[in-house]
């Protein structure tokens, strides 16, 4: 490990926000352990680890814990050497803050709308709406922050590239579910292209779940939430 580092990841193989930092620890050229937790069961390492919100993903680096994905992915740029995550410039650096957040806020709510937490097909239809809106306010900023080249980062994959393109497996899978493509080429022309550039990187080869994993995956939660709902109206 670079510099005698001790490096290891608490995660969930499906969780977006712990193969973010998969992706972090990737473009820094870190080795690292990685521990898979099981969340009907946490570990008394993530417990401690994370007292105050008990979720992943942590790192812990040399016996210390860092916390909340997107707070770890500046901590892994701010700790080690190599490629840039986030831009030098103050204002750049603030846009790609909000970008992220964007995507985690804006993006997340309206898939999770449209496959998990819609309870009628009304609302379904509400958050694939809400889908196809934040996906194409991210083609706007894909066109402003790339400034013409592959990605959100620039030539290189940044804050935003980590944080969308952890999200990449469920959409394909979404995709693979619904019958009909998320990242359109004639309404997110930049986005689709860059999906297909994020994707054949090694570390994203290496991060992204299998998509068929995945969509087994988002078939079998759906069934738990539908027989959990099923059961609570015949009480």
């Amino acid at each position: 490990m670079a510099g005698g580092d001790d490096l290891k990841l608490l995660g969930t193989w499906p969780s977006p926000y712990a193969i973010r930092v998969k992706l972090a620890l990737a473009h820094k050229g870190l080795s690292y352990e990685y521990a898979e937790e099981d969340l009907a069961n946490k570990s008394e390492l993530l417990l401690s680890s994370n007292p105050v919100h008990r979720k992943i993903p942590v790192l812990i680096h040399n016996g210390v814990p860092v916390c909340e994905s997107n707070i770890i992915l500046e901590y892994i740029d701010e700790a080690f050497a190599g490629p840039s995550i986030l831009p030098a410039d103050p204002y750049e650096r603030a846009m790609a803050r909000f970008w992220a957040a964007y995507v985690d806020d804006k993006l997340l709510a309206a898939w999770a709308t449209m496959v998990f937490k819609g309870k009628t097909e009304e609302e379904k239809l509400e958050g694939k709406k809400a889908l196809f809106a934040a996906l194409e306010t991210l083609e706007g900023a894909l066109a402003k922050c790339s400034d013409g080249k592959d990605f959100f980062g620039g030539d290189t994959v940044g804050l935003v590239d980590m944080v969308l393109g952890s999200h990449l497996s469920f959409l394909k899978a979404t995709e693979a579910m619904a019958g009909e493509e998320i990242l359109r080429s004639d309404r997110t022309q930049l986005l689709a292209a860059w999906m297909a550039r994020f994707s054949e990187l090694d570390a994203a080869k290496a991060a992204l779940p299998d998509v068929d994993r995945v969509v087994e995956f988002a078939k079998m939660r759906q069934a738990r939430l539908a027989a959990a709902a099923a059961a609570a109206s015949n009480n």
